[in-house]
């Protein structure tokens, strides 16, 4: 698809408008949450980890903690997962017209523990841009951890 730009002149300033195909960036950018970010956590993958975050990209957990891309790739590589199943469940996914978007949703990991079997809920809200055509995520937040036994 070819990206037509077209210059605004908006308060003396220049913005370009892109166009955009808004369900083919909804198909990639569900794929990439639900699919490929799990993917690279599960398989200790850090360069398709790479590809998914931005250099500026940060992260603040549960706790309140803040981390960024390297310490998010030194995490996968060091912590080999050890739950049985994970699902994001996608409750809202939003393309604005900048070239951002905000994936937000629940997180649900099934496994094992010391403790038993558990069942662990999150809320994720995660804000992406549109760089030369790939989707990066820039921000992540995490709240709402929930822990119960199955």
């Amino acid at each position: 698809m070819k990206k037509i730009v077209i210059l605004f002149y908006l308060t003396g300033i220049c913005w370009p408008a892109l166009s955009q195909n808004t369900e083919a960036d909804k198909k990639a950018l569900r794929y990439l949450k639900e699919t490929e970010w799990p993917k690279a956590y599960r398989e200790q993958d850090t360069l398709l980890l790479n590809r998914i975050l931005a250099d500026e990209f940060q992260l603040i957990d549960a706790s309140g903690e803040v981390s960024n891309k390297r310490m998010e790739i030194e995490y996968i590589k060091t912590h080999k997962p050890s739950y049985a199943s994970f699902v994001f469940q996608i409750t809202r996914l939003d393309v604005f017209e900048n070239g951002t978007a905000v994936v937000s949703g629940t997180g649900t990991i099934r496994g094992k523990d010391d403790k038993g079997e558990y069942e662990m809920t999150y809320q994720s809200s995660n804000v992406l841009i549109k760089r030369k055509g790939q989707w990066k995520a820039v921000g992540s937040h995490v709240s709402g951890v929930k822990r119960k036994k199955h």
